[in-house]
């Protein structure tokens, strides 16, 4: 019964082939479109997923303050307010912080034989590598007397390695930063590209005091360092520390009641939790737009079979004349809207899963496939067509056939 009903629906379908595969347009575009939002929005879930892992969730980084001249106030880090008194203190009176680290950084040109490169530096402590999560690939960390005594040793990033060094081996050669020779310790594991768009690997890094020593322009503060980073050990310490840590730098730069903060204190995972919850809401709108698309191909494959009942008025009296009864004729229509939105979907997870695929090859757009995303877009296309099929077919059946009969088609 099933399969005759079936033949008949295709039959039917096949003999106006055009304006079936038009009826189905609108779920075509309705699936693929929900298919591709939704990689689109996974795969940008995914690259904030990365930056969490490349910056560091449990963290907050202390800023040097703001600096004005002739009324112009320039942006966090202008002017050095903070030293390495103040991320002692910070280590010895709040506990929950789990690794503490200084830090200066510039601009400069790094030179090896005759190749040349312009990138920046960073003057580090040794609790750095554990809160940013970075492993040296070859060569060795710096050491504790590196740090101690100054030494002109430094840690390159991957992309520097490969500008100057190309094929060769960087570890133990002595390279120019500035106009001071460093020796090359080792060289760190590559982190490509960072959650705002930085090359991560483009960096030179060496221990604080040699930073100040030798590559620091700015030395008007004894000790003073231009951000002080903490790792902390559990998610949940974070409001906690943070508020803390402001108490102590107000306490330790001796600011008053109602006077502005010197420093600045930034919450990675806030930041973080903004841009994932954004891009959760534009994942959502995204849906719903697409999903407005299958709701209008639902409505269109409704239309089309009300005026496809109104023209087999009499085809339909003939079947109830020589015995189809009404839920005979229901089950008909019912598996002709199917047919139609079923075809569209599986059509619009094709154009949907290709065109993900393109924007992923071409770049433009960070692409996650997720096959649950498109079992459900069939499921969808099946509902569309069954939800929106039962209207004209019940219509159908509850056609007078002597009536029908008598209509003139």
């Amino acid at each position: 019964m099933w399969l005759d009903t079936f033949r008949t629906a295709v039959s039917s379908l096949r003999g106006n082939w055009l304006r079936s595969a038009l009826t189905s347009l609108g779920v075509i575009i309705g699936i693929a479109a929900v298919i591709v939002m939704v990689s689109v929005g996974q795969g940008t879930q995914n690259e904030i997923e990365k930056m969490v892992s490349g910056l560091g969730a449990n963290r907050l980084d202390i800023n040097s303050g703001s600096s004005r001249s002739g009324g112009v106030r320039f942006g966090s880090g202008s002017r050095m307010t903070l030293t390495q008194s103040d991320a002692e203190a910070i280590r010895q009176q709040i506990p929950e912080v789990a690794y503490v680290t200084s830090s200066l950084r510039g601009g400069t040109q790094v030179v090896y034989a005759e190749n040349n490169w312009s990138t920046s530096w960073q003057g580090i402590e040794p609790d750095y590598f554990a809160i940013n999560e970075w492993q040296v690939a070859s060569g060795s960390p710096l050491q504790d007397s590196d740090y101690k005594s100054g030494g002109k040793v430094v840690l390159i990033g991957e992309t520097i390695r490969r500008e100057l060094f190309g094929e060769s081996e960087a570890v133990g050669e002595s390279i120019r930063i500035g106009k001071t020779p460093f020796q090359v310790v080792g060289v760190l594991e590559s982190k490509g590209q960072g959650g705002f768009g930085q090359d991560q690997d483009d960096v030179l890094l060496v221990p604080l005091e040699t930073a100040r020593r030798r590559l620091s322009s700015n030395n008007t503060l004894p000790g003073g360092v231009q951000q002080i980073t903490l790792g902390v050990a559990r998610a949940e310490d974070l409001p906690y520390v943070q508020e803390q840590v402001e108490v102590l730098m107000r306490q330790l730069h001796k600011i008053q009641p109602g006077a502005e903060d010197d420093f600045t204190v930034r919450n990675i995972a806030e930041i973080i939790a903004t841009r994932t919850e954004t891009t959760r809401i534009m994942s959502l709108l995204l849906g719903a737009v697409a999903s407005i698309s299958l709701i209008v191909g639902g409505i269109g494959i409704m239309n089309i079979m009300l005026v496809s009942v109104t023209e087999r008025i009499r085809e339909i009296g003939l079947r109830m004349a020589v015995g189809a009864g009404p839920k005979e004729v229901q089950r008909q229509f019912l598996t002709e809207a199917m047919l139609i939105s079923v075809g569209g979907g599986l059509i619009g997870i094709f154009i949907g899963v290709g065109f993900s695929l393109l924007v992923e090859k071409m770049g433009a757009l960070p692409v996650a496939l997720n096959w649950k995303v498109i079992s459900l877009a069939a499921v969808c296309s099946m509902a569309t067509g069954l939800f929106f099929g039962i209207y004209p077919a019940r219509k159908a059946s509850q056609l007078d056939p002597i009536e029908a009969l008598r209509h003139q088609g």
